[in-house]
């Protein structure tokens, strides 16, 4: 029997601890990003995803994990950014970061479980390929929600887009079975 909430609880905690230990490194620089450059790297660590998936290899050390474990963080970043806005002289504590990057992965996590109870965990049964896909698509979508200044007619809006980035990328890690073993 799977424990996805376990499983998921395993990614948050390696996802979140990177993200602490970066902003002991370089505090909240990354405040200054307006969110579609948040997404262009986003964008950036799919398509690398992609490209080791199809070659087989990488030419400069890293794999796939850190990729998702990056898009994941980065998601995070756009939706802080989404409710807190670019700053060019960021004076938020890194604590209240914290506390937010916190909450939006519980977010996600509490989306995961309630389209997991409606979907069946039909995520177990993908190719992790096809999850790197579904983040590329979404990628698209956001870009095209960006290109429209935040206006949809009938979509979700950017932060539910980032929110499913998340799980498709916890789930890939999952599928990969690194939930015992995510090094980054």
């Amino acid at each position: 029997m799977n424990n996805t909430a376990a499983e998921f609880d395993v990614i948050i905690e390696k996802c979140s601890s990177l993200f602490s230990n970066k902003m002991k490194d370089y505090g909240t620089a990354w405040r200054i990003l307006r969110t579609t450059s948040l997404t262009d790297q986003i964008f950036i660590k799919a398509q690398r995803i992609r490209t080791l998936e199809q070659n087989g290899e990488s030419k400069v050390g890293e794999g796939i994990i850190p990729e998702y474990i990056g898009i994941i963080n980065y998601c995070v970043m756009a939706i802080i950014q989404l409710e807190l806005g670019s700053a060019m002289n960021d004076d938020t504590s890194s604590i209240i970061i914290a506390d937010l990057h916190a909450k939006h992965l519980q977010t996600a996590k509490d989306l995961m479980a309630n389209k997991n109870h409606d979907y069946g965990e039909a995520w177990r049964e993908m190719r992790v390929s096809s999850l790197t896909d579904l983040i590329l698509m979404k990628l698209l979508r956001v870009k095209s929600i960006e290109d429209n200044e935040g206006k949809t007619i009938v979509s979700e809006g950017l932060d539910a887009n980032y929110l499913d980035m998340i799980n498709y990328s916890i789930f890939a890690l999952i599928r990969m079975g690194e939930t015992e073993n995510v090094n980054v």
